[in-house]
């Protein structure tokens, strides 16, 4: 049994993530690292990938109302959305503003 663990945890660890070959399309507004370029665009860095690859899924399906999210979504694969959710998901957080602008 452990052994058999140890071989779903070897798999399931490919080492670093490489960057998606679709993260240009996403980086545009929400960075690279997940850090927001743009006023009213989330971070999303560190969020959870299964939210993120939820969101993507209402977001092409029009569930999610916002027109340029359908667009970016829509000729994605779901492929290519796994790689954008985990690559995110795996980014830092980004840390919230202190309170009294220190």
């Amino acid at each position: 049994m452990l052994f058999g663990a140890a071989l779903q945890a070897a798999a399931a660890y490919a080492g670093p993530l490489a960057p998606p070959a679709r993260l240009g399309l996403c980086a545009a507004c929400h960075g690279e690292d997940g850090k927001a370029r743009i006023p009213g665009a989330p971070n999303l860095a560190g969020q959870s990938q299964d939210y993120l690859l939820q969101a993507l899924h209402a977001y092409r399906t029009g569930r999610r109302d916002a027109p340029v999210m359908r667009a970016a979504a829509g000729p994605l694969s779901e492929r290519e959305m796994q790689d954008l959710a985990r690559w995110y998901a795996a980014q830092s957080p980004c840390m919230p503003p202190q309170a009294g602008g220190r």
